[in-house]
């Protein structure tokens, strides 16, 4: 029973981490990948739907992206979408395709993108904290039927968990820096 609740923690927290990485995928970094329009939600014919379901992204170029939209009907919509974005970046529409013309970072826009990491980063770790504080008050429940020793080793496995898994969001936290303050 304890080392399910422990085996349960890890996997949630091990979801989080992943989570949170592919969270730093969206934040750009100069060059441009399709990952950058994951977070980009278009309201079409009056309901929000992912771009990535609206149309086709692909990078034909470092600095450019090409969005393809399925139904053309779309395409002032997702051009919206994107100026309403915290990308900064413009769109340009020829009536069948957009391009995004990704330009090169200033070093004021890279400190307000590392900012928004960050922010990323102590969510994950926030995720992490309550999971620990969930998998904790269950092991205390458990407490009468178990006893205090078992129930204190599962809590240092747990806070160990914890440790580890904000330790893996760090590294991942200072990459990504890495990655957008690179010129």
């Amino acid at each position: 029973m304890v080392d399910d609740l422990v085996n349960d923690a890890k996997e949630r927290m091990t979801k989080s981490v992943e989570a949170t990485r592919h969270e730093f995928q969206t934040v750009r970094t100069g060059r441009a990948a399709p990952q950058l329009l994951e977070r980009i939600v278009v309201e079409y014919y009056g309901t929000p739907t992912p771009l990535n379901q609206l149309a086709g992204v692909q990078s034909p170029d470092p600095r450019s992206l090409l969005i393809a939209p399925y139904d053309v009907n779309a395409l002032k919509d997702i051009e919206k979408a994107i100026l309403e974005s915290d990308l900064g970046i413009n769109p340009s529409n020829d009536g069948k395709v957009i391009r995004l013309s990704i330009p090169q970072l200033t070093e004021e826009r890279r400190k307000e993108l590392v900012k928004i990491v960050r922010g990323l980063a102590e969510e994950g770790k926030i995720a992490i904290r309550n999971i620990r504080r969930d998998v904790m008050a269950d092991l205390q429940a458990l407490e009468t039927e178990v006893g205090k020793d078992d129930i204190h080793r599962a809590e240092e496995r747990v806070q160990k968990l914890t440790e580890d898994h904000v330790g893996q969001i760090d590294a991942a936290l200072k990459q990504r820096e890495a990655d957008v303050m690179e010129v």
